[in-house]
């Protein structure tokens, strides 16, 4: 099974070959992490609930170019042949997500009917639509795969830190209980970046580091009502961007400070979180692109000290890859047509199957 991510960071798609056991447990066979050509991010970026229905679609139907360019790319690094491959699980990528509204909505764009023809593999994809319409949050998805990748034989927490941040909560045995969005991961840090380094991210918080925190503003940052919310929750990674941060004015105007005060919005939060609804957790793991910043590592286990805090890649998953992996966990509980109990995590009613399925 091939899965797809592309992840609310907008750096490209993580493609991962995964082979499962008979017990389903997964096994990485290769990888690869194909960019977004030139433009296409800011595209992605400029996208709002305004935007004209033609620019969607047409961003649709190229992100499905893209991702048959990423499966191309990576069979030929693997030598896998078509035909090994029973499909692939396409996340897509989220233009918006809504689970608040009424009614609730999210999407994700890349066309499947495209991919599956360009491939000549039979795709998975709309895997948070289901979960929506049982009742549920449509997010996370990721404690499922994560208690199949990181179930060990006491509590822990696994934290996935992309453009949004979110726990989940493993009990002893590998079971997941529960699941949420802590609030913002890197999209905060990395949209301040962009605005005052001309960057793509801040290389190991090395920026953060120069700068000191702004406690007065950071207390003010937590105080907004998500972070009292009470799980399920989920929340689009728009909800905390720059216009979010301007509402409130702290007593640093120099750009490091607030770079230093972001990365400490996500470590506190996150930590905060685990605190409250993490279960106590013996040991924290942490994956996503937000696992390969140093700075925010230190903070993190600074915060969460004396549990101890892991990365994915000390457990055998490279960190950037735990979402592609999951993803083709799901994919092939789709095509098994497994009714996936997510109740505790996301609220939704019942047991449900996730992924609709396009034959090749």
């Amino acid at each position: 099974m091939i899965g797809l991510m592309s992840g609310t960071s907008l750096d490209g798609v993580d493609a991962a070959l995964v082979d499962f056991d008979a017990d389903g447990q997964p096994a990485l066979a290769g990888h690869i992490h194909h960019a977004y050509p030139s433009g296409l991010a800011d595209q992605l970026r400029a996208v709002h609930g305004d935007s004209p229905l033609r620019t969607v679609l047409m961003l649709d139907a190229r992100l499905a170019e893209v991702y048959a360019d990423t499966v191309s790319a990576l069979r030929s690094a693997t030598g896998a042949a078509r035909g090994s491959v029973d499909g692939i699980a396409l996340h897509g990528q989220t233009l918006w997500h809504a689970p608040a509204a009424d009614p609730p909505v999210t999407c994700q764009i890349g066309d499947p009917s495209r991919l599956a023809e360009a491939t000549g593999i039979r795709v998975i994809a709309d895997f948070r639509q289901r979960d929506l319409a049982a009742g549920g949050e449509g997010a996370p998805l990721a404690p499922l795969f994560h208690a199949a990748l990181f179930g060990c034989d006491h509590r822990r927490c696994v934290v996935n830190i992309g453009g949004v941040a979110n726990v989940s909560v493993l009990a002893a045995g590998g079971q997941a209980l529960g699941g949420f969005d802590t609030g913002p991961g890197n999209t905060l840090m990395d949209a301040w970046t962009r605005r005052h380094l001309g960057a793509a991210f801040d290389q190991d918080g090395r920026w953060a580091a120069s700068g000191s925190v702004d406690q007065g503003l950071l207390e003010a940052l937590l105080a907004d009502p998500y972070f009292r919310r009470p799980p399920p929750k989920s929340i689009d990674v728009r909800s905390f961007d720059l216009a979010w941060l301007a509402r409130y004015r702290g007593t640093s105007e120099r750009p490091a400070d607030i770079q230093a005060t972001l990365l400490a919005l996500t470590a506190e939060s996150l930590c905060a979180a685990i605190d409250e609804w993490g279960g106590a957790p013996e040991d924290v793991v942490v994956t996503g692109g937000g696992a390969l910043n140093a700075g925010l590592r230190r903070a993190i286990a600074g915060r969460l000290a004396p549990c101890p805090l892991r990365t994915g890649d000390e457990l055998g998953v490279p960190a950037s890859l735990v979402e592609a992996i999951g993803f083709a966990w799901l994919g092939r509980a789709a095509l098994r047509r497994d009714r996936l109990d997510l109740a505790s995590i996301t609220g939704a009613r019942r047991p449900v199957p996730l992924g609709g399925i396009y034959p090749a």
